[in-house]
């Protein structure tokens, strides 16, 4: 090892010369979209992004958790089932966090406690 915990041949400049522009980039693709919101505040994008994006990220989210819960213990039917939970939960009360937090609370019972994983089962 080299000077400052480096690898032979490196030295403390050229880590400077990579990590800063990283850094610096870093930072403002970060801020970037915080300075396009205000710019776009008020507009009609903004307003039709505001209403369509949370169904459509949810959606995605309960699709995605259906596909890739098929070799999880307890399969599709448990998550089938903190699903129905989830949107029973949001039509009696209307709550997003009330219905996220009461659909994974199902979720994990079902899988956990009441669905026995395969290699207990023997």
């Amino acid at each position: 090892m080299g000077e400052h915990g480096l690898p032979e041949g490196v030295s403390l400049y050229q880590v400077a010369a990579v990590l800063i522009p990283v850094a610096i980039i870093t930072v403002v693709l970060r801020f970037i979209p915080f300075v396009a919101v205000r710019k776009m505040q008020g507009s009609e994008l903004m307003s039709m992004l505001g209403r369509t994006m949370p169904v459509g990220v949810m959606s995605v989210l309960v699709i995605y958790t259906l596909f890739s819960s098929s070799s999880e213990p307890g399969g599709v039917w448990a998550s089938l089932a903190a699903v129905a939970v989830t949107v029973a939960l949001h039509w009696w009360r209307g709550s997003a966090a009330l219905s996220i937090i009461g659909g994974t609370v199902a979720y994990m019972v079902l899988v956990n406690l009441v669905v026995q994983p395969a290699h207990l089962m023997l």
